[in-house]
């Protein structure tokens, strides 16, 4: 059975669109943070390089607009950019990770409280052995915690810190504004 909360009546009289309100909350999706991999230097490069020329193009093209020369060094430009960033689209491996649900989350950091070694470290939690396990459970994209351990054992450190981060990181997320409405 299910039971249907009713808005308190001030609130309704205050947001007539409360229920529509109620329901967006109910929906929204849990966020999702992406790591994009690109092994090929040339191509991050010709992207970097590419980028660069749009700017200064555009930068140029401010202080005189009317000059048909720099119109024409800014839509080469963006070609320019465009070829290039399919080139990186093509080579990048992207990872999509999804925070858990709290419950969740709150469960894997108990499972893995830090050694005696690591809270004299500074830190909360066994980082070495939930690692994989949280990656797998945030993957958006299938990664096992095989996998996970694996490239966490055999990437260079900071890449695999990085995949550990982005998978850290979103459960960190938030998307609210407290300012003044």
């Amino acid at each position: 059975m299910t039971t249907t909360i009713e808005p308190p009546a001030n609130a309704v009289a205050k947001d007539a669109h409360w229920a529509a309100k109620l329901e967006r909350l109910r929906n929204r999706n849990r966020p999702v943070a992406k790591l994009t991999i690109c092994d090929d230097e040339t191509v991050k490069e010709a992207l970097g390089e590419a980028q660069y020329e749009e700017r200064q193009a555009k930068r140029l093209l401010e202080v005189d607009p009317s000059d048909a020369n720099l119109k024409k060094r800014v839509a080469a430009a963006t070609r320019a950019v465009s070829k290039a960033q399919a080139a990186f689209d093509e080579e990048a491996i992207v990872l999509r990770f999804q925070a858990l649900e709290r419950p969740v989350f709150e469960a894997l950091k108990k499972a893995h409280p830090a050694s005696e070694e690591q809270s004299d470290d500074g830190l909360e939690y066994d980082v070495e052995t939930m690692g994989p396990k949280l990656i797998a459970q945030s993957s958006l994209d299938g990664i096992t915690e095989e996998d996970a351990a694996h490239y966490l054992n055999t990437w260079a450190e900071g890449e695999a810190a990085q995949l550990f981060q982005t998978a850290w990181d979103v459960q960190q997320v938030t998307r609210l504004d407290v300012g003044k409405g």
